[in-house]
């Protein structure tokens, strides 16, 4: 579909110098300007025109300009001093589906205390659809038009085919080559009511666009359904972003001063202090040693006049010699203390926690990869040793989920094996898969890891040939996404996420060729299942979402395969059930009522640390 074949009308309202529009190129026809006077009178006229629950509605926020909706053939511009207000009312009464460009709109909303119900994402739902993880309005556009990234025109950019007198029509957000102008992909859309009116409808056309799309795809699990589970998910991101995470400082504090001593009133004390750390180490080196123990190239020099020669002085190669010199073990003590100094020290916190003891970091939906949830501000790599400080609000508790052996037993959800189905239905699935190989449970789980991430010697050597017997269909289903992933084929998760598997690289030798495709090989089969893990972890995370909001059970972090809900201290029972019972609302919709049993090690506690394993 082409611009010019998707004309929306534009009503705008509350604002006596304003005109209709469109969301493309063509002229503006003459409408007579509808006006609402208030947020009560809006709703009745989108009620009106057959706006209800669910139904899609475009939206665009502008921070005192107003905001822009759409739907069916209309769209609407409002001028209101407080557009988050009229988003309010409207989902108070009617919840549609908001039709938004990006998470920014969601955060737009969240700060101003407003959280709406569902949401569709088009940035989000680009990544699902074309992989990566960079987006943006031009972008997403271009890429539902069949234009090339390389022609998206930037704000600035001396266009002969753009031009005033060209098509004298810079009133509207799509130019006549297709590309979204960039002037309005940089903010114009927020100017005036019209224009958010446009915004929105532009929004809705994508989402139109990249519905069509999404009901091409031929996978395991509904597409549309993982478009809206990873657009909800972006709702999550802005909450959490918002809420954050519950710290004691005081408590974080006592943490930092365990590894690299109390705060440092001044830089004089930092340098000693410092200096302190520095000698515990050298205190092993040869008399008058200078190392800079932050310089790799001088650290392996060190451990070559103490006799040990090494390739490299990373710290899984120096574990495996902890008792071979004592430097080596101050070494790894120092660089623990300096990790938690430079990432995780007085200037983390004093960077990222609030005066509300709330720790905060920005928040995407995916990594851009296989689509797991990231956060900033270190929320995705805490040490062990800081979650004692994570501690929940007086009158709160913590409900702590992990979900179990998710990755097996998605493995048997994705690939449709009966045999592995089957195993599921056991609390420990290793176990019977060891029964049915013959093997200790140990070997047996390093099998079943090792077929995933592509390993095929080793200890699991023997047991992954049992398992090509044991389990031929879940073992086929890896096999092909390996094949693919070998040719440099794009594979698609269960729940249609695109996976790319890059270009090889022009003028590489024959070995080198052939380790990047085994590499990738080994890439596709372990994304095809933590890709399908993902979608069913963000499932879950948000019908919690949904299902745990009148009970005031917030969900604070997502940690991989970890859900941390904050919850009044009495729901913190209704909560625990809860939580199983969305995992398998997500799970039967997400594997359409298949056979696979997913389970969950859910606890009540009141410090992250408190939790088990």
């Amino acid at each position: 579909m082409s611009p010019a074949d998707d004309v929306e009308s534009t009503t705008v309202i509350g604002s006596d110098h304003v005109s209709v529009g469109h969301n493309t190129a063509l002229a503006e026809p003459d409408r007579e300007t509808m006006y609402v006077e208030d947020a009560e009178q809006l709703v009745a006229t989108l009620r009106a025109v057959g706006v209800e629950r669910g139904t899609p509605v475009g939206l665009a926020c502008g921070d005192g300009a107003g905001l822009g909706l759409a739907s069916g053939d209309q769209s609407w511009g409002l001028a209101h001093s407080d557009p988050t207000a009229v988003v309010a009312a409207i989902e108070r009464e009617i919840q549609p589906r908001w039709v938004m460009w990006s998470q920014d709109t969601a955060a737009f909303l969240t700060t101003a205390g407003v959280r709406v119900r569902t949401c569709w994402d088009v940035a989000a739902v680009h990544r699902l659809l074309f992989g990566g993880w960079r987006v943006d309005p031009a972008r997403a556009w271009a890429a539902l038009h069949g234009l090339s990234n390389e022609s998206i025109p930037s704000v600035g950019q001396f266009d002969f085919l753009a031009t005033h007198s060209e098509d004298g029509n810079d009133e509207q957000p799509v130019r006549p080559d297709g590309h979204l102008r960039p002037e309005w992909a940089a903010g114009e859309w927020s100017r005036a009511p019209k224009h958010l009116a446009q915004w929105a409808s532009t929004a809705l056309t994508a989402s139109l666009l990249q519905q069509q799309r999404l009901g091409l795809l031929r996978v395991g699990s509904h597409p549309l359904a993982t478009a809206r589970s990873e657009s909800a998910s972006e709702l999550l991101c802005a909450e959490m972003a918002f809420d954050g995470l519950p710290v004691n400082l005081a408590a974080a504090e006592e943490v930092i001063a365990s590894f690299v001593g109390p705060r440092p009133q001044n830089d004089r004390e930092a340098a000693e202090l410092r200096r302190v750390r520095d000698d515990a180490v050298l205190h092993h080196a040869p008399d008058g040693d200078t190392t800079d123990l932050r310089n790799p190239g001088q650290v392996k020099a060190l451990l070559m006049r103490l006799g040990i020669d090494v390739p490299d002085t990373r710290a899984w190669r120096l574990e495996e010699m902890r008792t071979a010199h004592p430097l080596i073990d101050a070494l790894l003590t120092w660089r623990k203390a300096e990790r938690v100094l430079t990432t995780y020290g007085y200037g983390w916190l004093d960077d990222n926690v609030g005066s509300d003891g709330r720790l905060r970091g920005a928040w995407s939906g995916s990594d851009g990869a296989a689509g797991r949830m990231t956060a900033q501000a270190g929320l995705h790599n805490m040490p062990a040793d800081m979650r004692v400080a994570v501690v929940a609000e007086p009158g709160h508790v913590f409900v702590r989920a992990d979900l179990g052996q998710i990755e097996p037993r998605v493995l048997a959800a994705v690939s449709g094996d009966p045999s592995l189905a089957k195993a599921t239905t056991a609390d420990d699935l290793y176990a019977p898969v060891a029964q049915r190989l013959g093997v200790e449970r140990s070997v047996a789980k390093v099998a079943v890891l090792a077929a995933m991430y592509g390993q095929t010697s080793g200890t699991a050597g023997q047991a992954l040939r049992g398992l090509e017997s044991a389990y031929p269909v879940a073992m086929r289903y890896l096999h092909d996404a390996a094949a693919k992933g070998e040719a440099g084929t794009d594979v698609r998760t269960f729940g249609g996420r695109l996976v790319r598997m890059g270009e090889t690289p022009y003028g590489l030798s024959d070995r080198d060729e052939r380790a990047m495709a085994a590499s990738r090989g080994r890439y596709a089969r372990n994304a095809m299942v933590q890709g399908a893990a993902a979608e069913l972890f963000k499932v879950w995370a948000v019908t919690v979402r949904a299902r745990g909001a009148p009970i005031g059970a917030r969900i604070v972090l997502c940690l991989h395969d970890e859900l941390l809900v904050h919850v009044p201290i009495e729901h913190a029972d209704e909560t625990v059930l809860l939580l199983d019972n969305c995992l398998q609302e997500a799970a039967h919709r997400w594997t359409n009522g298949g056979p696979v049993r997913f389970v969950t090690d859910t606890s009540i506690i009141q410090r992250w640390s408190d939790a088990k394993g």
